[in-house]
């Protein structure tokens, strides 16, 4: 069983792999802040909290809420659009990213991301996995990877902004 530490370092480390995978920078704060990391969209900074997600039945479940013990007993608080931008979840049982605007989901304790149809096929108010998968998100907030040609003719990814500025030598 794997401790809350354990858990909040693997969803990191995920979570970076795949922005890295992604042609995304990741920026780790110095400081103490209310986020995680911050992902490089270029021009837009993206300021991140990452949880961790565990699937129960047909969804997976992002805890969203903060939980610490203090000398009043147990506080819980939960983000909102001035302290990050969207939260990142690692699911290890699926081994997989998730991205959630926080716009979305300010306020929230936790975020449920239907895997399948409920069984009375609401469709209302759902929020699907593999609309918040990461690089899905990533790429309806504007991080774009572009491709240039190499001199040998092949493909590459080449990260310049604005979209379209890339120079293809003749």
């Amino acid at each position: 069983m794997l401790t809350t530490n354990q858990k909040g370092a693997l969803a990191e480390a995920a979570i970076i792999k795949a922005a890295t995978l992604a042609n995304v920078g990741v920026v780790l704060p110095v400081s103490v802040a209310r986020y995680d990391l911050i992902l490089d969209l270029r021009p837009r900074l993206l300021r991140v909290q990452c949880k961790w997600a565990s699937v129960q039945g047909d969804v997976v479940v992002v805890r969203c809420a903060t939980s610490r013990r203090t000398i009043q007993g147990h506080r819980h608080s939960t983000y909102s659009c001035g302290e990050i931008d969207a939260f990142a979840a690692y699911c290890l049982d699926l081994d997989r990213c998730f991205l959630l605007p926080i716009d979305r989901f300010a306020g929230r304790r936790t975020v449920q991301l239907r895997l399948r149809p409920s069984r009375n096929n609401q469709q209302s108010g759902v929020n699907w996995a593999d609309d918040f998968e990461f690089a899905v998100t990533l790429r309806r907030l504007g991080a774009v990877a572009q491709l240039g040609e190499r001199q040998s003719g092949t493909l590459e990814v080449t990260g310049s902004i604005p979209v379209g500025s890339t120079v293809v030598p003749g």
